[in-house]
């Protein structure tokens, strides 16, 4: 756990790094001015920039907690699909019989209807993963210099492999045409799942009570598809988002000017501490105001890095490294399903590795 955590503070501080520059830079400039070119009148009271930091402060709070929220109803949605997953395939299973059939099939047979009805399902979270990884003008892990460098090794299926190559296997030419075809390939899948199921009804290898009730989980897919659809097609609203930014960067701006001079009247009050300071006395006193450069740089780095934070968890999707892991649970969720179907374990995928620590 110490490994990971002080691994942890090193990826941080290499993703915030940029800034930590652009953070230097600012508060040393003004110290300059200050105290080698005795520009001594350059500060601000600190009182108001307090207040600034205060109210940064909550905004910032509220912009996280709303970016979590997005994240975390993301997450859960991804676990309704997990389990309602487990629940098809169960009836799947179960449902599929020969008790009220027109024609008596044999267990290979079945066993062909189930594959094909757990192959399609496999092809909907597919259809669905790479909709979800479709870049938005509003997703900026793209153009973030950090984000992209932190990602550049990272492997990301839904980026290297086209949804064409991907269906390859899990649906029948005809099906794959016809998916294809759509602008929603995820609805398509269900629609054809529905279809089929209708027909082992009608042809009686579906109870209809069975058939509803297979038919309701077919809704349930589609509502958490929605629910997916819906927080990936609606941004987090820009005004907040926006203006957030601005605010941070106004603060950092103005932390310096309001501390240096705080910082000045401390080295001289160390000087002046007794009556016949020491020569090392005098030099904290005297250098003591070039504090001013690490402590605004903390400061900064702090409400900044909140900011990222914030920033990089809106979007559950865009496929870095805090985002919800959508294609390694697909992944999860094919071998589950494929494993309660009895299918030949040497044509079930293995699962998908980390890279770097980061599930993808």
């Amino acid at each position: 756990m110490y490994a990971k955590r002080n691994y942890s503070v090193k990826i941080m501080l290499l993703w915030t790094r940029r800034n930590i520059y652009k953070f230097i830079i600012i508060a040393a400039i003004p110290t300059i001015l200050y105290e080698v070119f005795d520009w001594k009148f350059l500060h601000l009271p600190w009182l108001p920039i307090a207040l600034v930091g205060s109210a940064l402060a909550f905004i910032v709070s509220f912009k996280n907690n709303a970016s979590y929220g997005r994240l975390w109803e993301a997450r859960k949605v991804w676990g309704g699909i997990v389990n309602a997953s487990r629940s098809f395939t169960i009836m799947v299973n179960d449902y599929i019989t020969n008790e009220h059939a027109n024609k008596a099939l044999d267990e290979a047979e079945f066993f062909k209807i189930r594959k094909t009805l757990i192959m399609r399902h496999i092809a909907w979270l597919t259809s669905l993963r790479h909709a979800l990884r479709v870049q938005k003008p509003w997703e900026m892990s793209n153009v973030n210099a950090s984000d992209r460098e932190y990602m550049r090794d990272i492997f990301i299926n839904e980026r290297e492999y086209t949804l064409n190559d991907e269906l390859e296997g899990y649906l029948s030419v005809e099906e794959k045409k016809y998916v294809l075809s759509k602008s929603n390939r995820q609805t398509a899948c269900l629609n054809l799942q529905s279809k089929h199921i209708r027909d082992l009804k009608e042809k009686g290898y579906v109870w209809e009570f069975s058939f509803l009730e297979m038919e309701n989980m077919i809704v349930e897919l589609f509502t958490l598809q929605g629910k997916l659809e819906r927080i990936k097609n609606f941004p987090y609203p820009r005004q907040f988002a926006t203006l957030n930014l601005f605010f941070v960067w106004i603060f950092i701006f103005l932390v310096p000017f309001g501390i240096i001079n705080v910082f000045d009247e401390i080295g001289q009050d160390i000087i002046t501490s007794t009556e016949n300071p020491s020569e090392v006395l005098k030099l904290i006193g005297n250098v003591f105001v070039w504090l001013t450069i690490p402590f605004s740089v903390i400061v900064a780095w702090i409400f900044h890095t909140m900011e990222r934070i914030g920033e990089v968890s809106e979007n559950p999707f865009e496929g870095i490294a805090n985002d919800v892991p959508i294609t390694t649970m697909s992944r999860g969720i094919e071998i589950d399903i494929r494993q309660m179907i009895d299918d030949d374990p040497t044509t079930i995928p293995e699962p998908i590795a980390e890279q770097n620590g980061i599930q993808m």
